[in-house]
């Protein structure tokens, strides 16, 4: 048993970034954001706010992908150094995206997205024989 894995570790990680995104969407606006009807606030929001946002929903359709591959790579007894690794990338890769994202980078931001797909195939794959 792998027991609690760094890979594990960046689920968790990865789990916790939607909700980074959400606190850049409403970072220095507490006072003028409707915590009544959240979504509907951040509806209206523009340029980086609403980019923040836009990072926060694709952060989530990322998520389910991931924590399968992970899991999937474990229970096939993948090996464990190349899949903390490249757990670690998916990670670094996400936090880029979202910064990129926020910062009004697309082409950038489009490339290291693509990467961290490449990387999420690479986890499933990686205990395949």
């Amino acid at each position: 048993m792998a027991g609690f894995t760094v890979a594990y570790g960046c689920v968790l990680i990865a789990a916790l970034l939607p909700m980074l995104c959400a606190l850049l969407a409403k970072g220095g606006s507490f006072h003028g954001a409707d915590n009544h009807d959240p979504r509907a606030w951040l509806a209206r929001q523009a340029g980086w706010r609403a980019r923040a946002n836009a990072a926060q929903a694709n952060s989530f359709e990322a998520l389910p992908f991931f924590i399968g591959a992970v899991i999937i790579a474990h229970q096939l007894g993948a090996p464990q150094a190349t899949l903390d690794l490249l757990a670690c990338a998916f990670i670094v890769l996400r936090l880029g995206y979202i910064g990129l994202y926020v910062a009004d980078r697309p082409t950038a931001r489009s490339l290291v997205w693509g990467l961290a797909l490449l990387v999420n195939i690479a986890i499933l794959l990686l205990a395949w024989r």
